[in-house]
């Protein structure tokens, strides 16, 4: 299920062509659809609050977004004095870089019917291929390292600029990234679990059956929520972007960039937006999977997933306009005490659900065993938690 058909007899100029025209074209719908994702967000959060958003360059502010890149350019670029000259000129790039990379895996479109056939095929200049840029056999592991690598652009522009305020929003984002890495990573084990690879075109494929068959149905629900919450901590985006707080920070990790840098950045976090959600969609909503009207084969499956893409943006952009920003304690408190116990638990449930046809285990025995395991890790939990906050209070009464 796994492997990109372009490359299967070898590999031509040809072959070269496709992948090239691929790698340019999801670039351009990248950007164009970044700029995009601030225009939306503008206008949005000004209906949701009752203000007037772009209205001037452009019809309805359209070409706002524009103008303010156009702008960037032309800025004095700034570099503070005490900044490590190199690592500071680096940081926005792996901010960017990784972004795209990360979306290079998701499939945008392919009509996904037949479970155990070759599903997803487009045909593009006479060669047959996927409608992604890139379909390796461990997708899934590149998008977590992504994710990785990607908090070093952040903690390398905070760390290199020499400003205490960058300093700090560079060592939230570490902390923050550490908690919730390790629940969005276990959400994603979860899917790899029930789809049996780590290609996204198979996670896809195995979603082709109907809405029964997409994996936050079949998951139970819980990985998807626990995904989305982890998704916002790792985005930085309300309520936890306590990375930038510039009510706190100033601005946060790039306090201390101008012009196109700092655009860089801006960038980064839109476009890092649009590709989580494509993510999400991928791996719990059956991708590009939707009914076909008109015969029109080759639209629909793209037109369904952009559909969901958007209902996910809509919904982070719904986050920011009406959720307060988390305390650090309360933001440390849901990553490694409530996210990462639940979905450790639930894990645990579907494993067992899925071994145990496999190994004929009797029903009640596995899960009654998951039950009485999950009372006593619970038990466990709280009893280590009220014991927390009871050394806290002594320390309190201390002060």
């Amino acid at each position: 299920m796994s492997g990109d058909p372009l490359f299967i007899e070898g590999v031509d100029w040809g072959d070269v062509g496709v992948m090239g025209f691929k790698v340019v074209i999801a670039f351009a719908f990248l950007l164009v659809a970044t700029m995009f994702m601030v225009w939306f967000e503008r206008k949005l959060i000004s209906d949701m609050q009752n203000r007037i958003g772009p209205n001037v360059a452009g019809p309805w502010g359209l070409l706002q977004t524009f103008a303010d890149g156009v702008k960037f350019f032309f800025k004095e670029d700034l570099r503070p004095e005490n900044a490590d000259p190199l690592v500071f000129r680096l940081a926005p790039y792996i901010a960017a870089v990784t972004a795209f990379l990360s979306f290079a895996i998701v499939p945008v479109g392919g009509v996904f019917e037949d479970v155990d056939g070759p599903t997803g095929m487009v045909s593009i200049f006479g060669k047959n291929t996927y409608l992604q840029v890139a379909d390796p056999p461990i997708g899934i592991l590149l998008l977590l390292a992504m994710s990785s690598v990607a908090v070093y652009g952040i903690m390398l522009a905070g760390w290199s600029s020499g400003s205490k305020y960058p300093l700090i929003g560079s060592v939230r984002a570490s902390a923050q990234a550490i908690s919730y890495e390790a629940a969005l990573g276990m959400a994603t084990v979860v899917v790899v679990l029930l789809a049996g690879t780590l290609s996204t075109h198979g996670i896809v494929a195995r979603q082709a059956g109907g809405i029964d068959t997409w994996f936050v149905v079949s998951s139970g629900v819980v990985p998807f929520v626990v995904f989305l919450i982890a998704a916002t901590a790792e985005l930085n985006r309300p309520p936890f972007d306590l990375v930038e707080a510039e009510q706190e920070l100033v601005g946060g990790f790039h306090t201390e960039y101008s012009s196109i840098r700092f655009a860089l950045f801006f960038l980064a976090e839109f476009m890092n937006v649009i590709t989580m959600s494509a993510i999400m969609v991928t791996l719990f909503f059956g991708g590009p999977a939707g009914p076909i009207f008109f015969g029109l084969d080759w639209l629909w499956p793209t037109v369904w997933f952009f559909a969901k893409v958007v209902a996910f943006l809509f919904m982070f952009v719904w986050f920011r306009a009406t959720l307060p920003r988390l305390r650090y304690d309360q933001l440390m408190h849901l990553g490694w005490k409530v996210l990462i116990p639940l979905i450790l638990g639930w894990l645990l449930f579907i494993s067992v659900k899925e071994l145990r046809p496999v190994y004929d285990w009797n029903p009640v025995v596995a899960f009654g065993g998951v039950a009485i395991g999950a009372i006593i890790c619970v038990a466990l939990l709280v009893a280590a938690l009220r014991a927390g906050d009871r050394a806290y209070q002594r320390d309190l009464e201390d002060v």
